[in-house]
């Protein structure tokens, strides 16, 4: 339930299947710094985070499109995608879910992970 602390502790077998699901995608195109972040009770606008980088705009557009595409054939479409086209942050928005894209110098400079501290986070 968004912007609502759940009274369950969530673990990585228990975190949403199209979590898992992005996850596994981004893994398979070897997304780095992985990282899951559960925001309830953090924010309304959303509830996890999920954030990794890549080693080129290259790469980032590939981890971009696999999740895209694997989260699809679920049936599960990102509400909005910016920053394809220089491919330094790529947000997908999905609803519950925002997946974060980074080149290595802009994760650094934008530091989700330690803007939102308070975070309960799984990394992988």
């Amino acid at each position: 339930m968004p912007g609502k602390k759940s009274d369950k502790t969530i673990t990585k077998r228990s975190l949403p299947r199209e979590i898992k699901i992005s996850v596994k995608a981004s893994q398979a195109k070897k997304g780095e710094k992985l990282l899951v972040l559960d925001l309830r009770g953090l924010t309304s606008f959303t509830d996890f985070f999920i954030i990794m980088q890549g080693n080129s705009a290259r790469q980032n557009l590939a981890l971009y499109k696999n999740v895209e595409q694997e989260l699809k054939k679920e049936n599960i479409t990102p509400l909005s995608i910016e920053g394809k086209d220089n491919a330094e942050w790529i947000l997908m928005d999905y609803g519950y879910f925002i997946v974060h894209v980074f080149s290595k110098t802009a994760r650094e400079y934008y530091s989700l992970e330690k803007f939102w501290g308070d975070a309960l986070k799984f990394s992988y």
